[in-house]
C-alpha cells in the first residue's frame, strides 16, 4: 500500500475485533460447511493472494516480495460482518478446523457499532456476569428447635396463588358489594417470562408450550407460560390449552383483534392477563420486534404489513397516570373476560415501584405486580439501555414486599420477580432467595432458552443477535432454513427435566426450613449475607 492511499476510519483489522477466528489450514477439506452456517457472514471461501518477505543472503542483495495463491477461507472485518462467537462454525466442521476466539485485547468494533448513525441494538442480557443473588445464603437451618423434614421422603406443596387473595370476611363483602369474588389461580411458583410469537421462532414457541402442557397433565404441576406482546395462534386460543398461558397485551396492542375476536370461541379462560408497561431489559422503552423477523405468518397474527420494523409506544396511549391506567386497562380486560381472569401490570424495576404498589393494594380488581430487574433479557434493545438502565431486582422486590407489610396486604397481593435469575446457573437458589425476600412467583425467559434449546448467547457478549434473526441454534429467527434446525420435541422434553430438576433443588433448599405445606414468602431471617451494606439495604443478617 502506497503512504499516499487513504485509509478509511472504520477500516479495521482482525486484531481489532473481539473475536478471531483460528483457521487450521492442514486440517480444513475446504468443503465450506463453515461459511454457509455463519449467521454474520463473517467468513469467506475463496482463492486468495498472499504476500509475504524473500530475504536474500547477504547484505547487496535488496529484499523482494513473493506471492502465493491459496485455497481457503478468510475472516471478514467489517463491522457489520463481524464474527460474535457462537461457534456455529466449529460445531458443524467434520475435522475440527476452525475455532473462534476471544480477543484478550480491549477490541476496537466497539467504537464502530455505530455506521451510519445507527447506535447499536442487540438481544440478551446485560453484559455484566455479577449477580447479587449468587452471594446470598440459606442460613436458617432446622435441628433441635424444629424438626427438619426429608426432601426425598416427604411431600411437599410447591404452589402459589397469583390473583387477588382476601381474607373471608373482605370476600364475602366483595361479593355483596360487587356480585363477585376476585379469581385466584393456582400455579407453579416457576413462570416461562413473556417472550413473543415473533420474537422466537414457530419451532421453539411450539416446544415451550409442549412441554408446559406435559408437565401440567402428566407430572401435575401448574406450569404457566406468557405469550409475550404478538399475540399467539388461533388454534391455541381455541383449544383447551390455553389455560395454561398467561396472554400480555402491551402498549402496540399487536395481535389483540384476534384474541378479542376469539374470547366467545374460547373453551378456556387464560390463566390470567398481563399488562406490560415495562421491561428491565429496557426501562422507559416499548417492545421492538426488528423487519428482519416480520415475515408473512408473524405479520398475519399481529395485524401488520411484512418486512417493517414493530416498535411499540412507551406506554399506553391515553394512560398516562397510575389512576387511569388502573381505572381503564386493569378494570376492562377484567369485564372482557367476565371478572374470572386475574389481571396484574408489569413494570421495570424502579424507584417508583411502590408509588404503583401503593395504588394497586386500593383497587379490588388488581390481582398482583410483576417486577422486571436490570438483569432481564430481550430479543432486541439498544445496547445502552441494556447495560446502563434499570434497578436490581433484589431491592426493588424487597422494598415492595416490606411496602405491602406496612399496608397489612402482605398476603393479599402476590409480586412476581424476574430479571437475571439464574444468569450464572444457579436458579434454584436464586429463586429461592427472591421467593424468601418477598415474591410469590418468579420467572425466567434467557435460562429456559439457554437449558431447552441451546442458546449461546452470554454475558461477555457472545452471540447476542436475537434481533436480526439470524440465531444459529433457530431460537429466535423467522427464517425456516435456520430454525428447522430446532426440534419442538427436544426443546419440549428438555423443558420437562428443566422443571424435574428444578422441583428437586427447591425441596432441597425449603426441607432444612421446616417448611413444606407452603412456600416460605418473606421468611427473610433464614437469609445471609457477606456484604453488610447489602445485609442492612436487604433487612437481612450480616453473615462472616
Amino acid at each position: 500500500m502506497s503512504a499516499n492511499t487513504a485509509i478509511s476510519p472504520s477500516q479495521l483489522s482482525i486484531k481489532d475485533l473481539p473475536w478471531q477466528i483460528e483457521w487450521n489450514k492442514d486440517r480444513c477439506t475446504l468443503c465450506g460447511q463453515c461459511c454457509a452456517v455463519c449467521p454474520m457472514q463473517s467468513l469467506e471461501l475463496g482463492t486468495f493472494r498472499k504476500r509475504s518477505i524473500k530475504v536474500p543472503a547477504g547484505f547487496k542483495n535488496k529484499p523482494e516480495n513473493e506471492h502465493t495463491i491459496y485455497y481457503g477461507i478468510r475472516q471478514r472485518t467489517a463491522p457489520h460482518q463481524a464474527c460474535v462467537g457462537c461457534g456455529t462454525c466449529s460445531m458443524v466442521c467434520p475435522n475440527d478446523a476452525i475455532l473462534p476466539m476471544h480477543s484478550d485485547e480491549k477490541d476496537k468494533l466497539r467504537y464502530h457499532v455505530n455506521l451510519g448513525g445507527q447506535p447499536r441494538t442487540r438481544g440478551g442480557r446485560r453484559n455484566d456476569n455479577n449477580s447479587l443473588l449468587d452471594q446470598i445464603k440459606f442460613i436458617r437451618i432446622s435441628m433441635l428447635t424444629d424438626p427438619a423434614l426429608d426432601s426425598g421422603r416427604h411431600e411437599f406443596d410447591l404452589r402459589t396463588l397469583i390473583g387477588r387473595i382476601q381474607n373471608p370476611m373482605e370476600g364475602l363483602a366483595t361479593i355483596k358489594e360487587h356480585g363477585w369474588a376476585p379469581p385466584v389461580r393456582e400455579i407453579y411458583p416457576l413462570m416461562i417470562g413473556s417472550m413473543s410469537f415473533g420474537a422466537l421462532s414457530p419451532n421453539m414457541w411450539e416446544g415451550l408450550q409442549m412441554g408446559v402442557a406435559y408437565l401440567n397433565e402428566e407430572l401435575g404441576m401448574p406450569v404457566r407460560m406468557c405469550t409475550g406482546e404478538g399475540g399467539c395462534p388461533p388454534r391455541l386460543l381455541r383449544s383447551r390449552f390455553l389455560k395454561y398461558v398467561i396472554l400480555q397485551i402491551a402498549s402496540g396492542y399487536f395481535g389483540w383483534d384476534e384474541i378479542i375476536h376469539a374470547i366467545p370461541q374460547m373453551k378456556e379462560d387464560p390463566c390470567a392477563i398481563e399488562i406490560k408497561y415495562g421491561q428491565g431489559a429496557k426501562p422507559g422503552d416499548g417492545g421492538l420486534l426488528m423487519w428482519h423477523k416480520v415475515n408473512k405468518l408473524i405479520a398475519a397474527i399481529r395485524g401488520v404489513p411484512t418486512g417493517v420494523s414493530l416498535p411499540s409506544p412507551p406506554t399506553h396511549q391515553t394512560q398516562y397516570s397510575i389512576e387511569e391506567s388502573v381505572a381503564k386497562m386493569i378494570q376492562s380486560m377484567s369485564m372482557a373476560w367476565g371478572f374470572r381472569v386475574p389481571v396484574y401490570p408489569k413494570i421495570s424495576a424502579t424507584t417508583t415501584t411502590n408509588a404503583v404498589l401503593n395504588n394497586l393494594c386500593r383497587n379490588p380488581y388488581a390481582a398482583g405486580l410483576a417486577v422486571d430487574g436490570e438483569d432481564g433479557g430481550t430479543g432486541a434493545a439498544y445496547n445502552v439501555s441494556m447495560n446502563h438502565m434499570g434497578s436490581p431486582i433484589a431491592s426493588n422486590i424487597r422494598d415492595a414486599y416490606l411496602t405491602l407489610c406496612k399496608l397489612g396486604k402482605q398476603n393479599e397481593v402476590p409480586l412476581i420477580a424476574g430479571g437475571g435469575i439464574g444468569k450464572n446457573g444457579n436458579l434454584a437458589a436464586n429463586a429461592a432467595s427472591l421467593i424468601m425476600l418477598g415474591a410469590s412467583a418468579v420467572q425466567i425467559g434467557k435460562y429456559a432458552m439457554q437449558a431447552a434449546a441451546g442458546c449461546v448467547g452470554s454475558e461477555s457478549d457472545r452471540c447476542n443477535v436475537c434481533n436480526i434473526g439470524v440465531c444459529p441454534k433457530g431460537i429466535t429467527s423467522q427464517d425456516p432454513r435456520v430454525y428447522r434446525r430446532l426440534d419442538p420435541e427436544k426443546v419440549a422434553e428438555r423443558l420437562v427435566e428443566l422443571y424435574v430438576s428444578f422441583d428437586m433443588e427447591m425441596k432441597k433448599i425449603f426441607a432444612p426450613l421446616g417448611r413444606s405445606t407452603s412456600l416460605p414468602i418473606g421468611m427473610s431471617d433464614a437469609l445471609g449475607i457477606a456484604d453488610k451494606d447489602a445485609a442492612d439495604r436487604l433487612a437481612i443478617k450480616y453473615v462472616v
